[in-house]
């Protein structure tokens, strides 16, 4: 075990892979559980953060059943099921609009290859009746500044499941990046972020515990 983080400590995660993941249907505040996968994920994020030596003061997730149920397995592996949590829709995935629900195939023959794209990868343009990234992290910063950091400036350390798009808007604040670059970075289901932070809420580093996965790596239900 390495030397155990003790203060101004972030960690982030987001879910493990879902039932709508698997399919590749756009979610956003739809509630699928997790899948066998998922699960295995949560568990192997859990490991990974023990290793660490963490101990967990307060937990954060969203109002959505897979974000919720990868902090539970999580905590269970990290033998710290009595942290206080806290669930909040200002966590939420992106919320995807008329979207939802759509096969990502079947989105693309109905409104075209690069409108889709535009919805997924700009910063400010939304689908209609959802969300844009930018729309996004309007509800993740203000909830982080109220209720995440007055935690984190007491020194305690904070453990956050969530959605890829909501932990963009977060990693946007942590790391003062811009809505381009943002679109840049992968989160990958189940793979914890650790972050130190400074007095004035950024960054003072990142550390990622599980490799992005090549093409040749194993798939994730043989590693356990």
């Amino acid at each position: 075990m390495t030397d155990a983080l003790t203060d101004n400590v972030l960690v982030l995660v987001r879910h493990g892979e879902s039932e709508w993941n698997r399919l590749n249907l756009f979610t956003g505040w739809r509630n699928p559980d997790l899948t066998e996968k998922g699960l295995i994920e949560a568990r192997v994020a859990g490991r990974a953060i023990k290793y660490e030596g963490i101990r967990f003061d307060v937990a954060f997730t969203s109002a959505l059943k897979r974000a919720q149920h990868t902090l539970d397995i999580i905590l269970s592996e990290l033998n710290q099921a009595d942290v206080p949590i806290t669930r909040s829709d200002k966590l939420n995935e992106r919320d995807y609009g008329e979207l939802s629900g759509l096969n990502k195939d079947e989105a693309r023959k109905k409104w075209g290859e690069e409108q889709v794209m535009i919805w997924r990868r700009s910063y400010d343009v939304a689908p209609p009746g959802g969300e844009s990234l930018k729309d996004t992290l309007a509800r993740v910063q203000p909830y982080y500044e109220a209720e995440i950091w007055p935690h984190i400036v007491m020194g305690k350390n904070v453990l956050v499941a969530a959605h890829g798009n909501s932990l963009r808007a977060l990693i946007m604040v942590l790391e003062n990046l811009s809505g381009e670059e943002i679109l840049k970075r992968e989160l990958q289901t189940g793979a914890p972020i650790i972050y130190r932070l400074g007095a004035d809420g950024r960054a003072i580093d990142r550390k990622d515990l599980i490799a992005p996965r090549s093409p040749a790596a194993p798939p994730v239900d043989r590693i356990i």
